[in-house]
């Protein structure tokens, strides 16, 4: 893909230098499908080959529960029409979340998953002088794009509390293009207040963009930030339909924002959404107490594995989320390939935390040979 003479002047005027025009123009190109940052290569073990059949995968952050009836029927009414871009539905899902998130339509972008916005919003808003702030661990997704176009990345290690630093993320550099908050944070599962989110939206520098990715918020229960979308703050919340609506390999997302921030990130995608996670997404957004029955689940999973692992005197992150990190008091890695070899397939490694791994919360029965393969490899 080449790019424009408006993109190649906007990207210049940003600090860019025609040396990384190539990787501007690849990343553009590719979409979320880079394998150096897309969401499959950041999982890591969510592509392997040669799993056993029987194997407990609990590596991705997805949800076993899959689609709920409603969705599965709606993709299933909808295959045989296949053929047809049928932009409607995307429209149809479109205005259905904005009224649900009390915002007009103009405010709400479709994308098939929510890496494709976190990825626009890096090309759109950081450059070499602006750069991409985020917390330490956090979610590497934007960090890599950013680092592959040529911008700066700043780290800023969590609080003692796991909550983001918001305080450090506004003084991290006095021309930020985009402070990433991950809420609840990816891997932690912890929670940043809806009041230290705020204040960051205030005090974050001029002309930078808070983007807050609420991917995880169905399921923590914790209040969301469409409000301050409603209220032209300075703010992109990115929504996904991979978590607790359980369609991660059907792809549907969404960017909520002031009209004028979703257009600086619209020449950066083009096409059709894929129909049949449009209208799963638009069946799930309409089945009532879905979200809250389903966190109830996650939750009693979740709040037994904890109990297993305080029962045992393991140390772990209190997570209010569908993942938690665990200390395993030595290289990481060498627990997940002893894992692996008891057909347990967990999460990755954060450079900053050796000695920590990510756990997925599965099913009941998955949690329960986690737990049984664990003290055999602890032991």
């Amino acid at each position: 893909m080449r790019l424009s003479p408006e993109q190649q002047n906007d990207f210049l005027r940003r600090g860019f230098t025609r040396r990384s025009f190539g990787r501007l123009a690849t990343m553009l190109a590719a979409g979320a499908t880079l394998p150096f940052y897309n969401e499959p290569a950041l999982a890591q073990l969510s592509k392997i080959e040669n799993v056993p059949p029987d194997a407990v995968m609990i590596n991705a952050n997805e949800n076993p529960l899959g689609p709920c009836a409603e969705a599965a029927e709606a993709v299933h009414s909808v295959v045989s029409k296949g053929g047809r871009y049928m932009y409607g539905e995307t429209d149809a899902l479109q205005k259905l979340l904005a009224e649900q998130e009390g915002v007009d339509a103009s405010y709400v972008q479709i994308f098939a998953g929510s890496s494709a916005p976190l990825h626009q919003a890096v090309l759109a808003f950081t450059s070499p002088e602006k750069p991409f702030v985020i917390a330490d661990p956090g979610y590497e997704a934007g960090e890599r794009a950013a680092k592959f176009i040529g911008s700066k990345v700043i780290r800023v290690p969590l609080n003692k509390d796991y909550s983001h630093d918001v305080k450090a993320l506004a003084k991290a550099h006095p021309k930020a293009g985009v402070i990433y908050v991950c809420n609840p944070n990816n891997p932690t599962g912890t929670l940043t207040t809806k009041a230290d989110i705020e204040w960051l939206v205030r005090n974050k520098p001029a002309g930078c963009i808070v983007l807050l990715d609420e991917a995880y918020t169905h399921i923590s229960g914790a209040p969301f930030n469409s409000d301050l979308v409603a209220a032209d703050k300075d703010i992109i919340v990115l929504r996904t339909f991979s978590k607790i609506y359980g369609m991660a390999g059907l792809r549907a997302g969404a960017a909520l924002a002031r009209p004028d921030l979703l257009q600086k990130m619209t020449p950066f995608s083009a096409g059709a959404m894929p129909v049949t996670s449009m209208v799963a997404a638009t069946a799930s957004l309409k089945v009532k107490n879905l979200v809250s029955e389903r966190r109830k689940i996650i939750q009693g999973v979740r709040e037994d594995t904890l109990a297993f692992l305080d029962k045992h005197n393991f140390h772990f992150v209190p997570s209010v989320s569908n993942k938690f990190m665990v200390d395993v008091k030595r290289p990481g890695d060498e627990v997940i390939l002893a894992l692996r070899k008891e057909k347990i397939y967990i999460g990755r490694v954060w450079p900053s935390w050796p000695t920590y791994v990510r756990v997925t919360i599965g099913t009941q029965e998955e949690m329960n040979r986690f737990k049984g393969a664990f003290l055999k490899v602890m032991a």
